[in-house]
């Protein structure tokens, strides 16, 4: 009887909390007009409640992650930690110039430091910590498991990565970038991407959510085909991916775990739903205590939200000032134009010019071309969130996970993702269209 007990009380622990989680992070509802997952209005609720303690909170986060690489003696680890760990200190003299309105003219520009402060430190400040405590939904009780084993036929043959890794790919498309990562980076600590699968996903899947890309669609005035631009965005996105994942530099990183070994996916060929389930009572049953669950997630979540916010201030204020006052995106969008040329996208110099400054800050291609032909705004509109990196937030969100892969060939698939996603989307927009 006690064994049956015990089977039935982790057969509800993985309903009831995978329930919760699958709530939280992928059923949209409409609040107060807004349509978007609990998670987001959540954290709407929680800044509109908090009010002026929130810009104060983000400043904290941003001194603690700024002394944080100091603290613990990690700062001069290699190259790119020290750039990094000082860029860091550069985001905090910024974000104090910025919170104390002592800053130049160019730094308090609305499109500028505000921008970065208001539309990214702070969502993504609030957002990282609070979807940390509701991760221990997602991961720690068999849901992860249990979808992993019904799409693996398709998740690893496509996109080499196991079939767990759908999850990432939903909560990134339906949530953001961060709580992607959050999940993969949570997952690879765990053993149970390798070094390579968690590179795939973290570049190939982590994008914008859908409620970014409304604010895109609005911008490029393409909400009245809506449904047509996302899932065309969809389909764009995961097809390059599916690419890059078979060309250098991630088919060739490493495929060993973190820490040597692994929990390596279970093949699975026949009786899928009596493995799934069996995949998530096994997690369930060696879940850790809940209070312990959600600590230990939600400290990851803070320490990672130190991590990213003074390198989004740094890192992305540096990538607006170069688009806004330098023609360093001009001479970046002529390794572009051939392409935009080649497939006759009407203002062919537009759309390379805003292909390339794509990588600042994903929001900017839409601005620069706002006012160009429609097929020209379309596929523009889907490259931007297709190439999925940028330096004013997933770059550095990228570079505060635990996983291997530096700046160099993060740029390098930001540049494979961005000429792929042109290919795919222009034919695609002609015939649309």
């Amino acid at each position: 009887m006690k064994s049956a007990a015990g089977s039935w009380s982790h057969s509800l622990k993985f309903l009831l909390f995978s329930a919760v989680g699958i709530f939280m992070f992928f059923i949209p509802i409409t609040v107060k007009g807004k349509s978007s997952i609990p998670l987001d209005h959540l954290v709407t609720w929680v800044r509109a409640t908090a009010g002026e303690a929130v810009p104060l909170y983000a400043l904290l986060v941003i001194l603690l992650g700024a002394v944080y690489p100091f603290y613990t003696k990690t700062w001069n680890r290699d190259r790119v930690t020290t750039t990094f760990s000082l860029l860091k200190v550069v985001g905090l003299i910024a974000a104090v110039l910025l919170y104390f309105e002592w800053g130049p003219g160019w730094l308090s520009d609305p499109n500028m430091g505000p921008f970065l402060f208001e539309k990214l430190v702070i969502p993504v400040g609030l957002l990282v910590p609070i979807g940390a405590v509701f991760l221990a939904f997602i991961v720690g009780y068999g849901l992860m498991e249990f979808i992993g084993v019904l799409v693996q036929k398709i998740m690893r043959p496509i996109w080499k990565t196991p079939g767990r890794s759908a999850v990432d790919a939903v909560a990134s498309f339906v949530g953001s970038y961060s709580i992607g990562l959050l999940i993969t980076n949570r997952v690879f600590k765990e053993g149970k991407y390798t070094v390579k699968e968690a590179a795939i996903i973290a570049t190939g899947f982590s994008t914008v959510s859908a409620t970014f890309m409304i604010v895109v669609a609005n911008t490029l005035g393409l909400m009245e085909m809506w449904n047509t631009y996302f899932w065309t965005t969809l389909v764009v996105t995961f097809l390059v991916t599916a690419i890059t994942v078979r060309i250098r530099p991630l088919s060739s990183m490493d495929d060993s775990y973190s820490g040597g070994e692994g929990q390596p996916e279970e093949v699975v060929n026949e009786k899928y739903l009596q493995t799934a389930w069996r995949s998530a009572m096994d997690s369930s049953q060696n879940a850790p205590a809940f209070l312990t669950n959600i600590w230990s997630n939600l400290k990851d979540g803070f320490v990672m939200a130190m991590s990213i916010l003074p390198s989004i201030m740094s890192v992305g204020l540096i990538g607006l000032l170069l688009a806004e006052y330098t023609p360093v995106f001009d001479w970046i969008g002529y390794v572009f134009y051939p392409f935009t040329w080649a497939l006759q996208l009407p203002d062919a110099m537009l759309a390379a010019k805003a292909a390339s400054i794509g990588v600042a800050e994903m929001f900017l291609p839409a601005l620069l071309v706002a006012e160009a032909a429609l097929v020209t705004k379309f596929v523009i509109g889907v490259v931007s969130v297709a190439s999925i990196l940028f330096f004013s937030a997933s770059i550095p969100c990228v570079l505060s996970t635990d996983i291997p892969i530096s700046l160099p060939k993060l740029v390098f698939i930001w540049f494979q993702r961005t000429v792929l996603a042109l290919i795919l989307a222009t034919p695609l927009a002609y015939l649309l269209l």
